[in-house]
């Protein structure tokens, strides 16, 4: 196959279409939970009664508050308790991950992923973001990790389809030299981030996941109305750039993995090489996260 007519483009544009519309939003105890996470107004009692619902998620909660890092001289085994001790973000962002654990916990032949590689590689991404907003005070440390869990949702959708044009777009970013982004455009009418922007704005999450997601492979091409979330864009692409250099979830597309000067310069990173060696040490925190969320 050496290229695709425009009528076989259009086509596989309106099965991606199809595709995104048949992928389900959040389970509605989920959408639930995370409004009264949201509201002011609600207590600890409310999100347990709404979170009893998954008893996976449940458990998930109970041990990490029981976890070596919050140092708790007793046991803790009542919910509410614990999501009290957590805090709203901490609890927040372990039923995000655990909702769209599923859909990344498998092979994308497309991207060359083995079954748990986009998995690892976004948990990593996400702990990577959250240390590189911790570091730098650009912004907070909870939007870092969504953004950088969410970021390469869109490959889940965008799979099938980039497999059945890889040899066309491998041989563009070959021979034009471009991205694999890039080409994944000019050959199917869409990239993985453009997806994932959409499936975002579907779950309802805030406009930062969207950019975050959408301009992680363009960081410097943020329009200007959009400006306040450069922060959150700059250490998502920092984090995503800095776990394929350590080959993290390289797949097809991360051999022409780019890190952008702007990024580092813009968040101030002054000795990027110490923190590329400190990032390795994460590496067990994801494959231990890796194995606790299967375990659910």
């Amino acid at each position: 196959m050496s290229e695709i007519d425009e009528k076989s483009r259009e086509l596989i544009k309106t099965r991606i279409i199809s595709k995104m519309q048949d992928i389900k939003s959040f389970p509605q105890f989920v959408l639930e939970t995370m409004r009264k996470l949201n509201d002011p107004e609600s207590n600890a009692s409310d999100v347990a009664k709404s979170l009893s619902r998954d008893e996976g998620l449940v458990l998930r909660i109970l041990k990490l508050a029981n976890s070596a890092a919050y140092g708790m001289s007793r046991n803790i085994s009542n919910i509410s308790e614990a999501i009290a001790l957590l805090g709203y973000k901490s609890v927040s962002n372990i039923i995000l991950a655990a909702t769209v654990y599923s859909a990344m916990d498998k092979g994308l032949s497309g991207y060359a992923l083995d079954r748990g590689e986009l998995w690892r590689h976004s948990l990593m991404v996400a702990y990577t973001s959250r240390h590189l907003a911790q570091l730098t005070d650009a912004v907070s440390a909870e939007d870092a990790y969504v953004g950088g869990l969410l970021h390469d949702i869109g490959k889940v959708v965008l799979n099938d389809y980039v497999r059945f044009g890889y040899g066309i777009i491998v041989k563009m970013v070959e021979e034009k030299h471009i991205p694999f982004t890039e080409a994944e455009w000019q050959v199917l009418g869409f990239d993985h981030a453009m997806i994932g922007d959409i499936l975002v704005e579907k779950w309802g999450m805030p406009e930062g996941y969207h950019i975050a997601v959408a301009y992680h492979h363009k960081p410097n091409e943020l329009p200007e109305d959009k400006k306040q979330f450069q922060p959150l864009l700059d250490v998502v692409t920092v984090a995503n750039n800095i776990c394929l250099m350590l080959g993290i979830g390289l797949g097809a597309d991360g051999l022409q993995a780019y890190m952008f000067p702007e990024t580092v310069e813009r968040l101030g990173i002054k000795n990027f090489e110490s923190l590329l060696s400190e990032m390795i040490d994460f590496a067990g925190n994801v494959s231990m996260d890796m194995g606790d969320m299967a375990g659910l």
